[in-house]
């Protein structure tokens, strides 16, 4: 006899069913699993064995072959520990098949018996109740699962498991649960001065757009950048299911709890390309992917690897991240706000001749190069900040903070979700091609200003588009149906680059 016990395959945030077929034979004492396991579901047989010994049971001196179905896909992660037990226990006799029809199983065995968290367990669910099955997974992950509304077991150990198939024990059915809130961003009105910043953040945040802060040292580069999730709008219903099944199969769900506020991610410029935009043996999401729907900060660009840089072009682009490997080819999400910052030059001071280095300004230059022309032709609003005196930080805090802005770009945000909801579209930042076209084509003032800017500007056609997505965030904010001259001269003022002098 076969019994068979469904689990899944993840090929980036795609779940695959799997077969999981267990016989049991005559012959040698042999335990051999085949179906393009890497090494962690290999060595699954040998935690398998240890937690079926911690409930008093053993394997048959027999020859036990564990087929994972389909046998090309590559098969990875710890997560196949439990179906396989189930697998041997229902060949065994020691379990009902007919118990285990209804449902996948996903978990790690440890030694003692009890069922560890594995990532994953969000897009399971979801999986197993697209096609009608329950679930059974860890205890602690039982939160996460039960938003798919399917038939949920989250098992704290293998016993627990068995007594609740068997009828002898009821396992209590899991509550889904959600994330507290992240902790409190910074106030704007704890940033003194730096009015010019503070409205190129608010335009960022209202439509979605890149920003990159260039200034000396202690201006209030990466304040700024704190300060904008506490500018956000939340995430609705289905964006927060989006963050969550990245975070999910990225296993940083904490406690498998739906996360419910807008990610914000800072790597260290030491970071590499496989840890920024994913990768690695089993291609696991990176920074850009775990930002999704979120803000990703890069503090001191030029000190990133170019390469990696780099690497982020086509994530800014598209919204995802494609890794190709000789076995799979995934592609994870990856819609984010890139909030970068950065010196002027690598001593910082290149505007003020009594701190610069000797070499100002070839130094500015040399440290400037490291940044590609592609790339920054993707950030849509560039802005100096300049130093911050004594006599402004002794200024009383501004009136208006973090509260008021915020609710400036709901207002607009707003707009935009009703404008864009039958395309498939949130912010303006993703607008492009006829939509584009029809929602911010501007007034005749406003194309005569945009038509000499791109001629003496020497703007490309990405720069253009670009040009016309701020000038339409530029209208939403002011409550404008049209984008007028206005909007078209403010949002390219935001697309000069301050020359190394």
């Amino acid at each position: 006899m076969v019994a068979r016990v469904q689990t899944v395959a993840f090929i980036g945030l795609e779940a695959r069913s799997i077969d999981v077929q267990v016989q049991i034979a005559r012959g040698g004492a042999k335990f051999t699993i085949v179906g393009l396991p890497d090494k962690a579901v290999a060595e699954s047989q040998e935690r398998v064995r240890a937690a079926l010994s911690a409930i008093g049971l053993a394997l048959p001196f027999q020859r036990i072959t564990v087929n994972l179905s389909p046998a090309d896909l590559p098969k990875e992660g710890s997560h196949y520990d439990l179906p396989i037990a189930l697998g041997l226990l229902a060949a065994m006799g020691v379990v009902d098949l007919e118990a285990l029809a209804g449902y996948a199983a996903v978990g790690e065995l440890a030694l003692d018996g009890r069922v560890s968290p594995v990532p994953g367990v969000l897009l399971a669910a979801l999986h197993a109740s697209t096609n009608e099955l329950g679930l059974i997974c860890p205890a602690v992950q039982g939160g996460e699962a039960a938003w798919a509304g399917c038939d949920v077991l989250a098992a704290p150990d293998l016993l627990s498991l068995l007594n609740h198939l068997k009828g002898t024990q009821l396992l209590a059915a899991p509550v889904a649960s959600v994330a507290e809130d992240a902790p409190q961003a910074p106030d704007l009105a704890a940033v003194k001065g730096q009015e010019t910043a503070k409205r190129a953040l608010e335009i960022a945040a209202a439509g979605g757009h890149n920003l990159l802060m260039s200034g000396p040292p202690g201006a209030g580069k990466s304040l700024l950048a704190a300060a904008l999730p506490g500018i956000l709008p939340p995430l609705s219903p289905r964006e927060a299911l989006e963050v969550s099944m990245v975070a999910s199969v990225a296993g940083a769900l904490d406690g498998g709890k739906l996360i419910r506020a807008r990610p914000f991610r800072a790597p260290h410029h030491s970071a590499s390309m496989a840890a920024l935009v994913g990768g690695g043996n089993r291609a696991r999401p990176g920074e850009v992917s775990l930002a999704h729907l979120g803000v990703l900060f890069l503090d001191e660009l030029p000190e990133f690897q170019r390469q990696v840089l780099d690497s982020l072009r086509q994530p800014l682009e598209t919204g995802e991240v494609s890794i190709a490997r000789a076995a799979l080819h995934v592609t994870y999400p990856a819609r984010v706000q890139l909030i970068a910052a950065m010196n002027p030059c690598r001593c910082g001071h290149l505007s003020d001749p009594a701190l610069a280095c000797a070499r100002a300004p070839r130094c500015a230059a040399d440290y400037q190069s490291k940044l590609s022309g592609p790339l920054l032709d993707r950030i849509d609003l560039h802005v100096e900040v300049e130093p911050v005196s004594a006599a402004d930080l002794a200024l009383p805090p501004p009136a208006e903070g973090s509260a008021e802005v915020a609710a400036r770009v709901a207002a607009a945000r707003a707009l935009q979700t009703a404008r864009y909801e039958a395309h498939g579209v949130r912010t303006n930042a993703e607008a492009d091609g006829k939509l584009l076209e029809d929602v911010a084509t501007p007034d005749e003032a406003g194309r005569k200003l945009l038509m000499q800017a791109a001629e003496s500007m020497r703007l490309t056609a990405r720069g253009y588009h670009r040009v016309l997505r701020v000038a339409r965030t530029l209208a939403d904010l002011a409550g404008a149906e049209c984008v007028a001259r206005i909007h078209i001269a403010e949002a390219l003022s935001y697309r000069r680059r301050a020359p190394v002098n």
